[in-house]
């Protein structure tokens, strides 16, 4: 990937010592337009960056992993399908705001994340991402969940009702959630190739969005969640713990 024109890679070891030039100019050195950006934070194979992108054209969209090999994939479609609204970033999530400036990023993904059960700070819905983003996103700008995690969903429930962050959409059952409007279902119609081994485990795919806004301040609540019991794909969990907080 270091002769693609869409990737952009700055892990720690990079970007402690070469500033990231294009922090603040992203429309106006790379996408050469004024249109709104997306992010998908652990976007994996990209697929759903992909497919954003192709649906929304006036859109800018950039994929965010740390892990190269998947995001070849979505990288490589992005070429040779001549998207020109799509960018990969290949680095740590928890450095994502040293690439982003006040107010460049409209929206984000969070598309089957880690539930990271065993360490809040971790989770990338946490108190310590959403400050993070606060840092780059516009404010109220719009943060989507979709995951298989009932964990990571129950918990980024509670952190959005403790916070009295405005909830947009909640449900618990993606695919048999009636009254979704037409453009709520062409976007969430995207599957990812993660979620295609979820629905065909028989996991229900659940998906919330809410507003962030930039003057509140942030506590993470303090409950007990269920573990999910499993880790991930055809493996057991690694706890043998029934709950966390």
């Amino acid at each position: 990937m270091e002769r693609y024109e869409n990737v952009f890679q700055y892990p720690y070891s990079v970007i402690d010592n070469v500033p990231f030039g294009m922090k603040g100019k992203w429309r106006e050195t790379f996408f050469k337009n004024n249109n709104p950006i997306v992010l998908e934070l652990g976007c994996g194979k990209g697929e759903y960056t992909v497919e954003l992108a192709k649906l929304y054209p006036d859109t800018n969209f950039i994929g965010v992993d740390i892990k190269g090999a998947r995001m070849w994939t979505g990288a490589t479609m992005a070429l040779n399908q001549g998207l020109k609204n799509v960018a990969f970033l290949r680095t740590n999530i928890e450095i994502i705001d040293r690439f982003f400036q006040k107010d460049e990023v409209s929206e984000i993904w969070l598309t089957f994340s880690d539930p990271q059960m065993k360490n809040p700070r971790k989770r990338l819905s946490s108190t310590f991402f959403l400050e993070r983003y606060r840092k780059f996103l516009v404010n109220n700008g719009t943060i989507h969940l979709k995951t298989d995690s009932n964990f990571l969903f129950t918990y980024t429930t509670y952190m959005v009702g403790h916070n009295k962050l405005p909830l947009l959409f909640h449900t618990t059952d993606l695919y048999h959630q009636e009254g979704i409007d037409d453009t709520t279902k062409q976007i969430l119609s995207i599957q990812t190739y993660y979620e295609k081994m979820w629905i065909e485990r028989g996991l229900n795919i659940k998906y919330m969005k809410f507003s962030l806004p930039q003057d509140t301040q942030l506590v993470e609540p303090e409950v007990e969640i269920e573990l999910d019991d499993y880790r991930s794909y055809r493996r057991d969990k690694r706890s043998s713990l029934d709950k966390a907080k």
